[in-house]
């Protein structure tokens, strides 16, 4: 009979890491701006359909990076854990907070409990009344949450991007800037930089404060082409 090959708690965890940050590191870059009338999200993303960026409920947005099978399914169980929430009790009951929390704690579970760990970082914003009150929440692959206040950048490149983002970003700034920075940075820091991106090879969207209650709006390439070139 053999004897089972003996690895410490620390040396496995420590491997199942590397292993998350390794295939993280691999994705394009997303990055989270907070603006004056709301939330950026801007992603590095020629697909038209398998989308790193959407809508959870009224006034809340999701972005991630990783395998994107992997991402998929947490946003749909988050969308499934919002429309319950919210039906079952109130549509005011239903969080950026409370639902970075829930994906905190699948993330955890997964990472300790199962052999592979999950591939992906998430970001969780929700625009409130006024920008003081924006949540943007950065969930990584063993389910660690850190709250961000501005902006945010996760991927291969994050740590760049987040220290030109650092250097560029203001809190009066208006969509359109906003925007521009961030393809900026993604252009000059991202994993093939530097070189020019387009409208094409972008995936944006907003959550507007102002709307009257669904506030995430998808910009199509149009729309974006005229912000760049602006």
């Amino acid at each position: 009979m053999s004897v089972p090959f003996y690895v410490s708690p620390e040396q496995l965890m420590r491997d199942k890491a590397d292993f998350a940050r390794k295939g993280i590191a691999r994705g394009r870059s997303v990055v989270v701006v907070q603006y004056e009338g709301g939330i950026a999200f801007v992603a590095e993303n020629p697909s038209r359909a398998l989308h790193k960026i959407s809508e959870l409920y009224d006034r809340i947005g999701f972005a991630a990076v990783g395998k994107y099978n992997e991402f998929e399914s947490l946003r749909v169980a988050g969308v499934r854990l919002a429309d319950l929430r919210g039906y079952s009790y109130d549509r005011t009951d239903v969080t950026g907070r409370s639902l970075a929390n829930a994906y905190a704690q699948t993330l955890g579970t997964i990472f300790t409990e199962t052999a592979k760990p999950y591939e992906v970082e998430l970001i969780v914003a929700e625009v409130g009344p006024a920008s003081s009150d924006d949540q943007i929440y950065r969930l990584m692959f063993d389910g660690s949450v850190s709250d961000e206040q501005g902006h945010v950048a996760m991927g291969g490149s994050a740590e760049a991007i987040n220290a030109a983002l650092a250097q560029g970003w203001r809190t009066d700034m208006p969509r359109e800037e906003a925007i521009r920075l961030a393809v900026d940075v993604l252009s000059a820091h991202g994993d093939e930089s530097p070189r020019a991106l387009g409208a094409s090879d972008l995936e944006v969207a907003v959550l507007e404060r102002q709307r009257p209650r669904r506030c995430f709006v998808r910009l199509d390439s149009d729309v974006l082409s005229d912000i760049l070139s602006g």
